[in-house]
């Protein structure tokens, strides 16, 4: 619609008439007619009715002004965002339901307290559905972690998980994963980086889990597991959250499976002022060193690159079994 039709129409309704109407929009008033009937041959009613001299609304009109202000309003808050470049309006971005849990709650606190016009809405799910959100414009940008296919997208790493496997207390130790073959495992659905990294681990031993039950969240796999349905792969941030310590067995990976990395990622090219602003606000927090951002692949150049020392110290062999830790 129109939004230069809109605003002489405003003029003329809160006007009462055309000559005050064109006074005001130092137009000449045959423009101003003009523009009114050629809007309402558009919309294909009458907007206006002629009341003792004066032009009142009729009830369409009256509609129609209500969407005018604001169309009108929107429009000068577009410009005026494009002018200042302040970041303002709707970000909305997508999370792994443990990363929504634990670690976000300190970061999107710090950014609505700086940047107060942007209104944030969270949605979780699987990296899967996440990434599949992000590339077809759903979501703007969206919090996920590694494996996942990263054609299309830019990413900025945004943190660090460890990963533990957990085990109800009357199970008997779990020292490898041939331990855990014929076990029954409880993960959120297909798409979730974790199932996959779990169901990877039981692969290469040649295993396979007796099946697989899907929950919705991770209090729920937790307390399941507690209750002796089966294990599960968790982060460690969500056992300090949960503190399941008392019902649950809680072992290490291998840290090929358990080092896991949860990325912040937005679609090739795109670029927001409220997305740019949350990206700067995560550095601030130092969730990772600047020259650790942004491209694929650079955080395992940085551990490449990592001193002889630390190297030295590293164990020659790696082995495959976990170790209980409770």
């Amino acid at each position: 619609m129109d939004l230069v039709a809109l605003q002489i129409f405003k003029a003329v309704a809160e006007a009462g008439g055309i000559t005050k109407a064109a006074a005001r929009l130092h137009r000449v008033q045959s423009n101003i007619t003009t523009r009114v009937k050629q809007l309402e041959e558009r919309l294909g009613t009458t907007l206006f009715h002629r009341h003792k001299r004066r032009l009142v609304l009729s009830p369409e009109g009256r509609t129609l002004l209500a969407y005018a202000d604001r169309l009108l309003a929107l429009s000068s808050e577009a410009q005026a965002a494009l002018r200042d470049g302040a970041p303002r309006g709707l970000l909305r971005i997508g999370s792994l339901e443990s990363t929504a849990a634990t670690r976000l709650p300190p970061l999107l606190s710090r950014y609505h307290l700086g940047y107060a016009e942007v209104r944030l809405e969270l949605v979780t799910g699987t990296s899967g559905a996440l990434v599949t959100r992000v590339l077809n414009g759903d979501i703007e940008a969206a919090f996920v972690a590694e494996p996942f296919t990263a054609h299309g997208l830019e990413m900025q790493l945004a943190f660090s998980e460890e990963l533990v496997l957990i085990a109800p207390k009357g199970f008997g130790e779990i020292r490898s994963a041939k331990d855990a073959a014929h076990l029954p495992v409880l993960a959120f659905a297909a798409g979730c980086s974790y199932r996959r990294r779990l169901e990877d681990w039981l692969g290469h031993a040649k295993v396979s889990a007796e099946r697989v039950m899907e929950y919705g969240s991770y209090h729920a796999i937790v307390a399941c597991v507690a209750a002796g349905s089966g294990i599960a792969v968790v982060p460690k941030s969500v056992i300090r959250a949960v503190r399941p310590e008392r019902e649950v067995r809680i072992y290490a990976l291998p840290k090929d499976i358990a080092a896991a990395k949860t990325q912040l990622v937005w679609r090739q090219g795109h670029r927001s002022s409220a997305l740019e602003a949350l990206k700067a606000e995560m550095r601030k927090m130092g969730s990772v060193p600047i020259s650790a951002l942004a491209k694929p692949g650079a955080a395992s150049r940085a551990s490449r690159s990592a001193s002889p020392r630390r190297r030295a110290a590293r164990p020659a062999r790696r082995s495959s079994a976990p170790a209980a830790t409770r």
